[in-house]
């Protein structure tokens, strides 16, 4: 009986490089589902707001956002709110804390007299701290 050597071949080297596709596709994924859920974050309602050059944000603890869009309809937050509700909400709000700021966004094209019968309202309810809310003059030169 003879027996044979078998021949050893040499291993090969381990692998030195990282395997990037893996991580590609992850990172393309996350792209994708970060452009998609990317509009949805922004605010839906649609002003056109005044420019001025001397607007910033104010850091306010506690604040009602109410704005009036292009038709007259009030919002308070995202949610559309009729205008014989928005006293009732307003004098709740003062109720709570009468140190609440109202930040009011009017659209240009609203009347001045419609944006003054809403100060009145806010003020009998017993909020007087009133902010308006307009966008900055550099980002409306970009658009």
């Amino acid at each position: 009986m003879a027996f044979g050597r078998l021949e050893r071949t040499a291993r090969p080297s381990p692998m030195s490089d990282i395997n990037m596709t893996p991580l590609i596709d992850v990172m393309l994924v996350l792209l994708v589902i970060f452009m998609i859920t990317a509009p949805l974050m922004t605010a839906s309602l649609k002003l056109d707001l005044p420019k001025t050059e001397g607007t910033s944000q104010a850091d306010v603890p506690d604040f009602i956002a109410v704005a009036i869009d292009a038709r007259g309809q009030l919002f308070v937050g995202d949610r559309a709110i009729p205008a014989s509700d928005f006293k009732a909400h307003v004098e709740q709000a003062a109720r709570t804390n009468p140190q609440t700021e109202v930040q009011l966004r009017a659209d240009k094209t609203v009347p001045y007299g419609r944006v003054a019968e809403l100060i009145g309202t806010v003020q009998a309810a017993g909020l007087n701290r009133i902010g308006f809310v307009a966008e900055p003059a550099a980002k409306a030169a970009s658009q």
